[in-house]
Formats: structure tokens, sequence, C-alpha cells
């Protein structure tokens, strides 16, 4: 069985630590990497962690994590709100797939409050800060025993 996950960051997320940290913490993209790659090892799963401000790269990489087979997270920033070409990428993937916000998006304004991501998705982890990454990390290993089991 195929044990990638893909952890797919979108806009502005490289600025972590000093953008809004009242809202995003001050926690680092790469302090995030750094802790993700570290988990995933322990649980035997290759992570491939990236990060980018431009929409067609994130179609990209997404139609490349389809194409592999491996498992997504995704904290798809501002692209939650209203960019359906990730939405339609989103739709090929047939593994598990987990959208991960820094706040809680529906404590939030209305422009900030509804992802047109979260139907598409196993689960919506929001909330947990920096901490939504290794949440998220254990439960696509959760979710990829459990393909296993069922198979």
């Amino acid at each position: 069985m195929n044990r990638t996950v893909f952890i797919l960051n979108g806009p502005n997320l490289n600025l972590l630590g000093r953008r809004e940290p009242h809202i995003y913490g001050h926690t680092t993209l790469d302090q995030i990497r750094q802790t993700s790659e570290r988990l995933a090892e322990e649980l035997d799963l290759v992570c491939d962690f990236r990060q980018t401000n431009h929409e067609g790269v994130m179609v990209d990489w997404i139609q490349e994590a389809f194409e592999q087979g491996a498992a997504l997270i995704i904290n798809p920033a501002g692209f939650s709100f209203h960019s359906i070409p990730v939405l339609d990428a989103l739709k090929l993937l047939d593994t598990p797939l987990i959208e991960l916000h820094l706040s809680n998006i529906h404590a939030r304004d209305e422009l900030h409050r509804h992802s047109i991501m979260s139907g598409v998705v196993n689960a919506v982890i929001c909330g947990m800060g920096a901490d939504g990454y290794p949440l998220a990390i254990r439960a696509i290993d959760d979710l990829l025993r459990r393909r296993v089991a069922n198979h």
C-alpha cells in the first residue's frame, strides 16, 4: 500500500510566524514542516511537504498526488473560499484527504467562514494552530490503516 502523504499549503503560509500571529500563531512553516516530517517518519509515512502562492501550481501538485495514489493533507488557505480549480482537482482523489486550517474558520468573519473544499474531504481540522498538522498526519495514518484492514 502507498504510504505517501502530500502536505500542501496555500498562499501566504510561507509567512507564518510573521503574518497575523494573533490569528495564525508564531510557529513558522519550516518548523511545521520539520515536525510533520519527523512524525510521518515515526508512522512509516513518506511526507512530501510543499507550499505555493499560485493556484495552478497547487492544481498541478494535487494532480501529482492523484497520479501517485498518495494521501493528501491540504491547507488551502485563501484558495478555500473561491478556487474552483483546486476544488475540481481535489475531486480526483480517491485516497484519504484532510482539509486543515490553523484558525477556526467557523468563528471568523463571513468572508473566511465557508470553505468550498470541505464537501469533498474525509475530515476538516481547524482551530488547532500548528498542532493541527500532527493531528492530520495521525488521522491520515489511521485512514490508511483502515483501508488496508477493509480490503
